[in-house]
């Protein structure tokens, strides 16, 4: 079980750690979440970067907020995420892209950081989801998954996902597959998409 880190107070505010001149309110909010999660027993915070333009200072703003999280976190056997999210649901979101996510745990260096790897997202911004898990299996913390494009259950749309689950298992990816979509005709209706994947 995983939570978000508080996106912010302003309007348009899609979180807060890489927004250069708001660290207190993003390591506030850090505060918050790694509490909450040590509250519930929680596994995970995923620290939300925010809309911002890429640039030295949001990098660095960014990686400084991290290992403040990180060590924060690590005091409670807690985990650290970070998620690439598409600019199509999120115009101006800082971090895009699985690679950008990679230098960004190479520059904090904390071992309990830790890609969120959303299938949907992914998908969208670059594609070729199995090669790209399996370059980056050892920094993936969490996998999430809905269909593309429409966000809905992950039964219709481009990614088949009855196929890429397995493979990522045979890639060693033994943790939890968080279902994050739409549905179509509210949660309960929805839940059919499961009975594919009770024997695989």
């Amino acid at each position: 079980m995983g939570l978000n880190t508080r996106k912010g107070e302003r309007e348009g505010d899609f979180g807060l750690a890489a927004l250069p001149g708001r660290e207190d309110e993003a390591r506030a909010a850090i505060d918050e979440a790694v509490s909450y999660a040590a509250a519930v027993g929680a596994g995970a915070v995923h620290v939300m970067a925010g809309r911002v333009a890429e640039s030295t200072l949001a990098e660095t703003a960014f990686a400084e907020n991290l290992a403040y999280a990180c060590s924060a976190a690590a005091a409670r056997g807690i985990g650290i995420l970070i998620e690439p999210i598409n600019h199509r649901d999120v115009p101006g979101y800082f971090l895009s892209r699985v690679e950008q996510a990679a230098d960004v745990i190479a520059r904090v260096g904390a071992t309990n950081l830790k890609i969120m790897f959303d299938c949907y997202h992914t998908q969208i911004m670059q594609g070729d989801l199995l090669n790209r898990f399996i370059a980056h299996r050892p920094l993936i913390g969490h996998v999430q998954i809905a269909a593309v494009p429409s966000r809905a259950e992950p039964d219709e749309g481009e990614v088949c996902y009855e196929r890429l689950l397995p493979a990522m298992r045979d890639e060693g990816y033994d943790g939890y597959i968080g279902a994050e979509y739409r549905p179509r005709a509210g949660t309960d209706a929805g839940l059919g998409w499961r009975e594919a994947y009770t024997q695989s």
